[in-house]
């Protein structure tokens, strides 16, 4: 109990210190920081942790002894009290935790070895898999000696020893062994085995010895019938046959001299074969006597244990008895100076945790009153704005009610208007130092993700409406439903902190709900590193560097087009709205890259917009290969060349989808002749990069980097479906095409266009997309080839026009 108060009293100061709450100044810092443009905006948002509490969680971190650690440093540091009975259970169960946390602790180790034992009469048995010291098992004889060792026949005097499971401290020593006793034996047998395996050998080589003289004499016959036959008595001289006879005889003499002492060198060998063959036999009865002698003896140190155990137990049991007959008060007391000892054990590790657990709270409560202070005070200031607010609102209406009767009421009312007007367009100023919660205004002049909330150029009517989407947005962005898509990505995350994300349903149905901000930067990352990875496998580490050396290095002809598009991509964006800001660098960096890996695309407007919006919460390499992934993986070839061809071919695929799933729309269009593709060209090339309000374009990226461009479809039919009611109210083609520039910004609700895109779309197929993509793609062609051929026509057919036309000059003119 104490093992799991402890680890909930932790848990709890671990949520308390890393959930945060949306209203407090130390909410925490994300689990997984963002790593793109947005990153140095993050602690802007998030705010810092609390390190006072940090530092008072340490100054009352207590020490706790021995008997309250639970873990490797309570195995390391055992504690033994065998005359408690109670403090003996309590360590009992606390060791069983200890070396499962050891077991945990160690597992997948080298130097891991478990060894679990079973009744008397049966074998112990090792977990692990035996390690190149072990003896093969094939070769080795074990017996159970009660529950102790187990003994080797190879080697008697080695003897193993269990260790309890993860301690590593061996629970018998090898001098409490009863079979030391006869060490020095077997010692001695051991000995006349080796010198009698010795013998065997030296026997053998003499055995060889004999095979070789056999050979010598089968080779000196041979030798002596060649010879003969060679140096025959017709092919030489008399006095030449003399002498070589006689150097015959003198080698046969010497020859037979040696045959004799061979021969009895081999007999004399051949004795000494015979007896110590007698010898080894013996030897062999008698190694098999004393091994029956040594199992004899084993079983009967066995049976003497045994009553040796027995005789204690019953001792043991006699001198309780008799000490209970004796003193039966002097053992009572005992009992009690025990249990007095481990209720003081438990008491003292009780007011330990206590103590804690007091500080603890302590800190928790003062932090919990400090932001209940703070919202208090917040809503005390919300409080007043709105009462000035209901204030302004019935001046408004009072000065609208109001008929104007003369020039100077108009100028006062006006005013009134006036000024009313310039308070609503107030907006939270970076420049503004004011309280961390306590904030002027609820719409501040950039959004979480850089891009300007209230534009300065726009008129007064359109700086309102601007204000009111942020506003619209901000409300939305606090509802349950948002809070509870949070909830969800936190427990995944939480689930896969310690291992990869895998595509499954689970993360597919979060992919489609939208990442939340503190996360996007991890689950972008990861779906780009996914989408990428084969073509990264085949390249070196550095391969981005070296893009981007070469590119430094040597000219491109995108350079100058990439330079001049580098402050158009973003304008409304803090991070490339001037020359200076943080990300044109590392947009400029992206695109050059980009443009020498595909030099067949080298750079296409477009190109730009994906990069910086990458670039946001990706880090440049990231940011490159998200470019890499949308161009080369995602989208058909020729999408982003000078033809544009697959850009082309995604609208007729467009407007084929749109007359399957929204049948009543495209005929309205059809009717009037509004050609949609004159706007959502651009929803395909960037994505819906400038089509789409801030909150509900990143979620579009979310799904597209998880799924792939499937998702512009989904999202450019739900748009349509959004504003379905509306279109078909318009009855002018004018009109309609109008409110088609800018019908796009006026969605607001994220929750509402998902639903459409993923659930009244459906069925939504990849493969039926494809084979439409196919269909058009030879009839786009051939209109690009009779185009080029016209293209051609008119080029030869104006330089012939140009040869034949002959000019005067004015002189001649004159004249």
């Amino acid at each position: 109990m104490h093992y799991w108060l402890q680890q909930l009293q932790q848990k709890r100061w671990d949520f308390c210190k890393m959930s945060g709450h949306r209203d407090s100044w130390c909410s925490p810092t994300p689990f997984f920081p963002h790593t793109g443009l947005v990153a140095k905006d993050a602690g802007e948002i998030y705010g810092e942790p609390n390190e006072s509490m940090e530092s008072v969680r340490s100054d009352f971190a207590v020490e706790m002894d021995s008997d309250g650690l639970v873990g490797l440093q309570s195995v390391r540091n055992p504690v033994a009290q065998p005359n408690a009975a109670l403090n003996s259970l309590r360590h009992w169960g606390s060791e069983i935790r200890n070396s499962m946390s050891h077991l945990r602790a160690s597992r997948g180790g080298e130097n891991r070895r478990s060894v679990f034992y079973t009744a008397n009469s049966e074998d112990w048995e090792m977990v692990d898999p035996p390690t190149k010291d072990t003896p093969d098992p094939t070769h080795v004889q074990r017996y159970s000696i009660g529950s102790a060792f187990t003994f080797d026949f190879r080697n008697p005097s080695r003897m193993k020893r269990p260790f309890h499971m993860g301690s590593g401290k061996p629970s018998r020593s090898a001098e409490s062994s009863p079979v030391e006793c006869n060490g020095t034996k077997t010692s001695e047998l051991q000995l006349r085995i080796q010198s009698q395996q010795e013998e065997i050998s030296h026997l053998q080589d003499i055995l060889f010895y004999q095979e070789l003289v056999h050979l010598l004499q089968q080779t000196l016959r041979s030798s002596q019938c060649d010879w003969r036959s060679t140096v025959s008595p017709g092919n030489m001289g008399p006095d030449s046959h003399d002498q070589a006879e006689n150097e015959v005889d003198k080698a046969l003499a010497e020859r037979d001299t040696q045959i004799k002492d061979l021969c009895g060198h081999m007999e004399k060998l051949a004795l000494e074969k015979e007896s110590l063959q007698q010898e080894l036999k013996s030897l062999k009865i008698k190694v098999g006597e004393i091994n029956e002698q040594l199992g004899m003896l084993m079983e009967t140190i066995q049976a003497k244990d045994e009553v040796i155990m027995k005789l204690s137990q019953q001792s043991s049991i006699e001198e309780t008895q008799s000490a209970e007959c004796n003193s039966p008060s002097a053992t009572r007391e005992q009992q009690e100076l025990d249990i007095l000892k481990d209720s003081l054990q438990g008491y003292k590790s009780q007011n330990n945790f206590l103590n804690k657990e007091i500080l603890e709270l302590t800190v928790l409560r003062r932090n919990a009153e400090s932001r209940e202070k703070a919202l208090e005070a917040k809503c005390t200031s919300l409080e007043a704005k709105l009462c000035q607010v209901e204030s302004k609102y019935l001046v408004l209406l009072q000065e609208v009610k109001t008929p104007v009767c003369s020039s100077s009421e108009q100028t006062h009312s006006g005013e009134v208007i006036t000024r009313l007007l310039e308070d609503a367009l107030q907006v939270e100023s970076t420049d503004q130092q004011e309280h961390p919660i306590l904030k002027p205004n609820a719409v501040s002049e950039y959004d979480i993700y850089g891009f300007k909330t209230v534009p300065e150029e726009e008129d007064e009517e359109e700086k309102l409406e601007a204000k009111k989407r942020a506003l619209d947005l901000k409300s939305l962005s606090l509802t349950d439903q948002e809070t509870s898509v949070r909830v969800k990505w936190d427990n995944y995350l939480a689930i896969t902190m310690n291992r990869e994300m895998v595509r499954s349903p689970e993360l597919k149905a979060l992919m489609r709900s939208g990442v939340p901000h503190k996360h996007r930067s991890k689950v972008w990352s990861w779906c780009v590193n996914f989408h990428v990875k084969k073509i990264r496998d085949g390249l070196p580490k550095d391969y981005y560097q070296n893009l981007l050396s070469m590119a430094n290095e040597k000219p491109n002809p995108a350079c100058k087009q990439i330079e001049l598009d580098l402050l158009r991509t973003l304008p409304n964006n803090k991070h490339y709205a001037s020359p200076d800001s943080d990300g044109i660098q590392k947009l400029r960096n992206v695109l050059l890259a980009f443009s020498w890996r595909n030099p067949d695309i080298g750079y296409c407007q477009g190109l730009n917009r994906l990069a910086a919006i990458a670039l946001l919460y990706l880090d440049q390499e990231d940011a490159f290969w998200c470019l890499v992934a949308i161009v080369e993986v995602f989208m058909p070839r020729d999408y982003y060349t000078k033809t544009l061809l697959g850009s082309q071919v995604d609208q007729r695929v467009l407007k084929d989808l749109m007359f399957e799933k929204l049948p009543r729309l495209h005929a309205h269009f059809e009717h009037y002749k509004v050609d949609t593709s004159l706007i959502t060209f651009n929803w395909f090339l960037v994505v819906f990069v400038d089509s789409v309000v801030s909150d509900i374009l990143f979620k579009i990226w979310d799904a597209f980097l998880y799924e792939g461009p499937k998702i512009i479809f989904r999202f450019a039919l739900a748009l349509f479906k959004y504003k379905e009611e509306e279109f078909l109210k318009l009855q002018d083609p004018m009109t309609i095409f109008k409110y088609l520039r800018y019908f796009t910004h006026t969605i607001l609700d994220a929750r509402k266009l998902m639903s459409m895109a993923f659930v009244d779309m459906n069925p939504f197929p990849l493969r039926q997309i494809q084979n439409r993509r196919t269909f058009h793609l030879e009839k786009v062609r051939l209109e690009l080839t009779e185009l080029e051929a016209i293209r051609q026509t008119f080029l030869r057919e104006r330089d012939t026009t140009l040869e034949g036309r002959t000019l005067i000059s004015d002189d001649e003119e004159d004249s």
